[in-house]
Parts: structure tokens; sequence; C-alpha cells
């Protein structure tokens, strides 16, 4: 893995001086900028209702303008709640490879990714806890186990990136959603300038990363990662459908609601939007 990042790094010290340069200039305290209200408005979307889980479904058409309200408030909870359980998990990784060998290059990029994700840690739970009362839990997802470290790299980087970029689709749209309130269109437009460069490195480095893994890999072991990166997107992607989020929200049987929304028409293509450039980078690369 050394020679990825060492020897072969041309390109992502171009990369990484343009994107520690934007970092530097764009640089924010999070803790000055956000103006939290002490309420935010019940009639009105927490979340674009096109993102929602509902969308598009049988159940949508049974509930009044008010439940889905109120549904999009959970669902906009559970959502800055997988905000704050992702970042947890990519700061521990990262810091883990911070200074060591092979992690050369991009360590001065990553103190600022460090500190960025951090700050958006931060402010996530801090709409949680203000606006909801609480952060939602989440089942434990696939956990990295492989006794080569290359691949286990990867596998880490893979999905602090598939993470960022699903979250990515939904903070780039609310952000310049009218229906919804200044305060949750900020986190979103906020968090969407940082993560924009955090998937650019995400990109560079998972692409570099895998380059290396396959010349040393047998078609079994490149069948195996293709298939890890599968399970987790799809995990990621079904956390969104939390069960907890349709009982606060009101809505009877909601492991029932659940799994109705993941067997309905309107899952599929949301996935589809929400991968789509993530599904497209990971092909073009060779991961799938």
């Amino acid at each position: 893995m050394g020679s990825t990042l060492t020897n072969r790094s041309e390109r992502l010290v171009e990369v990484l001086k343009r994107l520690t340069s934007k970092s530097i200039e764009d640089y924010y305290n999070p803790y000055q900028l956000f103006e939290w209200p002490d309420s935010l408005p019940e009639d009105m979307w927490w979340m674009s209702p096109e993102l929602t889980t509902t969308h598009g479904t049988e159940v949508a058409e049974r509930l009044s303008p008010e439940q889905l309200y109120r549904l999009s408030r959970y669902e906009s909870i559970n959502f800055y709640s997988l905000n704050v359980h992702g970042i947890r998990e990519l700061l521990i990784e990262v810091t883990k490879r911070i200074h060591t060998p092979g992690f050369e290059t991009p360590s001065e990029f990553f103190h600022h990714f460090i500190g960025e994700e951090n700050e958006h840690m931060w402010f996530f739970a801090e709409f949680c806890l203000r606006y909801g009362g609480k952060m939602y839990r989440q089942p434990p997802g696939n956990v990295t186990e492989s006794t080569r470290s290359d691949v286990e790299s990867l596998l880490v980087f893979a999905r602090i990136l598939i993470f960022e970029e699903l979250v990515d689709h939904f903070n780039s749209k609310m952000a310049l959603d009218s229906r919804l309130d200044t305060t949750i269109r900020a986190i979103n437009r906020i968090h969407h300038q940082d993560e924009s460069r955090h998937i650019a490195f995400g990109r560079e480095l998972v692409s570099m990363l895998f380059e290396d893994v396959a010349k040393t890999s047998t078609a079994d072991e490149l069948t195996a990662i293709s298939a890890y990166v599968r399970r987790f997107m799809t995990y990621s992607f079904e956390s969104l459908y939390h069960p907890h989020v349709y009982r606060d929200a009101g809505l009877e049987n909601p492991h029932q609601v659940r799994r109705t929304l993941l067997d309905s028409p309107a899952r599929v293509e949301l996935e589809r939007n929400v991968f789509r450039k993530t599904s497209k980078f990971l092909e073009k690369t060779g991961i799938i």
C-alpha cells in the first residue's frame, strides 16, 4: 500500500494541495455561524418530500398533510443521526491512519478532514438534540475484518466515500429547497460545501488503493470486495428506513411499514437516484 500513496502520488499531491487550500479559504467557526431558534415550525416539511421514505408509496397516500409533515420531522432527525454515527466511524478510521506508513502524503489533508468532520458531527448532533430531543440508534454495519491491511484500508475508505456520497445527495437538494426552514437549509448547505471536497479526495484515494489491491488479488478476492461494497451500499441506504421513525410519527405496525416501504418500487427508484453517481464511479474503477 505504501507504494500507492508515496511513490505514485503526483496527481494525489496536486489534488490535496488544491483541496487543502480550499479548506483554509472556506474555514468557518460553526459555534458562531449558526443561529439556533428555540423551535422550528411543525406545519411544514423538515426534509424535502421527494427524499422521504414514503414518497410515491401507498403509505404516503394514506397520510394527511399534517401526518406527512410530522413524519418528515422524524425522518430528518434520523438522517442527521445517521450523519453523527457515520462521522464517528470515519473519524476513528482516519485517525488510526494519520501519520502512519503509507499515508504520509494525505496526512496534512487528514488534519483538515478530521477537524471539519468533528464540527459536522457537532452541528448535526445539536440539531437532533435541540429539535428532536434524541438521536436514533443504528444497528452495527458491516465490520471490516481482513487479514490484508491494504484490503482493509480500501474497504474503510470505500465505506467512507459511499456514506459521504449518500448524505451529500440529500444535502445538496435540501440546501436549495425553499419549502424547508432556513436553519435546515443552512446546515445542509454548509455540509455540502465541505463534503464536495471530501468526496473529491475520497474518489482519488479509493481509486489508488483499489489499483494496488487489484494487482495482488485473485478473482475470488476481487469478487468478495465487490460483494462487500454492494452490501454496504444496501445497508447504508436501508438505514434511512427506521422503524422507530414510523413509530414516533404515529404509524401503526412500524416494522411492517418499513417492510412495505423497502419492497416498494419507489424505494428502488430512490436508491438508484441516491447512488447514481456513486455506482458509476465504482463501476468505472472496477470495484463493482
